[in-house]
């Protein structure tokens, strides 16, 4: 089982990431998906999650209308298309695969808003 995320980086705040996290291994479509931050001494945060055949989203009220989560089940990939980036949302950005009996966690990509 694998989740790799790409896309995190350096940008300036109101500027916009793409972070991708493409998954093997697993029945990707049978598993909700999810993203999370954590910054140093603070606790993994939910950030936004999606249900398994892309119906379904929930966000965290702080990124509420700024991110947004998608999937693409043809390439077992889901998506974290953010805007309007803020410095407080600076953090290690993680990829989880939830399903009624496992959960599988990425490596994290570092997403970085400073000017």
């Amino acid at each position: 089982v694998q989740l790799v995320e790409s896309g995190g980086g350096l940008v300036q705040p109101g500027g916009s990431l793409r972070l991708s996290c493409a998954a093997s291994g697993f029945t990707f479509s049978s598993y909700d998906m999810s993203w999370y931050r954590q910054t140093p001494g603070k606790e993994r945060e939910l950030v936004a999650s999606i249900t398994r055949a892309g119906a379904n989203t929930n966000y965290a009220g702080s990124v509420k209308g700024r991110f947004t989560i998608s999937r693409d089940n043809a390439k077992n990939t889901v998506y974290l298309q953010m805007n309007s980036l803020k410095p407080e949302d600076t953090a290690v950005y993680y990829c989880n695969a939830r399903s009624l009996y496992y959960i599988y966690w990425g490596q994290g990509t570092q997403v970085t808003v400073s000017s």
